[in-house]
């Protein structure tokens, strides 16, 4: 099999994932010991989670010194180079770091004149690295990745992450029709396993997220041939964070059963 062949910017959104991955994975061993705890490990999290943003920053800074950035934790910093900056979520799936549940990622995005144009989403549990550039294709590790050839909604395995099931229609219905309905708590590794063909479809609502939470994967899904709006059927990722992900041949019927805005063109 040949090698993904990876440009100097996904090396170094690579190395800096990798970096936090591991720090991270060292705090995430210690979780268990501290649910018994007094105090509770929710402090603990919090410090492991800036801890694996500053580690994300300095390598990135390090290799290109005038972008700017768009960090969870530490908000918006402009660069030199005022037209690109890295978009970042240390540490995705809080709630399952915090209870001991190994489904958690790092997603970093490069983002240039409004236009995500690199994402990587790493999981160090399972050692897995999803990875996209624009133009160039999507991977997990060095594996091609392409949406699923599944057609019918009914036949989908679809994340969601809401507050209420009222934001994507008749979610009983949706059971009903035998189709496998999932909150994993990892927005980012739901659009990944959309890219890899996991997943059929992936939603998230506005339920208070940023850009951080999706920026990665929309590239990462579009070069594996999905389609990514929000739920207005837009690009407008960064008010609320919502995102409809899916094989192209399921999303209109996706969009019939919520209650997502007038049409508008989309983007693939």
């Amino acid at each position: 099999m040949a090698v993904a062949r990876r440009s100097a910017t996904i090396h170094v959104m690579i190395e800096a994932a990798e970096k936090a991955g591991r720090s991270l994975v060292r705090d995430f061993g210690e979780v268990e010991n501290l649910q018994v705890s007094k105090k509770g490990p929710g402090d603990f999290v919090s410090t492991a989670d800036h801890k694996a943003e500053k580690i994300i920053r300095d390598t990135l800074s390090k290799a290109r010194p005038r972008f700017g950035f768009l960090l969870e934790e530490g908000g918006a910093e402009k660069g030199e180079d005022a037209a690109t900056r890295w978009i970042v979520d240390p540490l995705d799936g809080t709630m399952n770091f915090l209870h001991g549940i190994p489904h958690w990622s790092v997603s970093i995005a490069l983002e240039k004149d409004k236009d995500i144009v690199a994402g990587v989403i790493y999981d160090p549990i399972k050692d897995e690295m999803f990875w996209a550039e624009k133009g160039l294709g999507a991977y997990v590790n060095n594996r091609r990745l392409q949406v699923s050839a599944r057609k019918r909604l009914a036949d989908a395995a679809i994340g969601m992450e809401t507050k209420s099931h009222a934001d994507f229609g008749d979610v009983g219905e949706l059971v009903r029709m035998g189709m496998l309905v999932r909150n994993m708590g990892s927005t980012c590794l739901d659009l990944g396993y959309v890219a890899a063909g996991r997943l059929d479809a992936a939603f998230k609502s506005p339920i208070g997220g940023g850009l951080w939470d999706v920026a990665a994967g929309v590239v990462i899904v579009r070069e594996a041939r999905g389609t990514v709006t929000d739920l207005q059927r837009g690009a407008n990722f960064n008010t609320g964070g919502s995102i409809i992900a899916a094989t192209p041949a399921i999303y209109a019927e996706i969009l019939e059963r919520t209650k997502a805005g007038p049409k508008a063109k989309t983007a693939t």
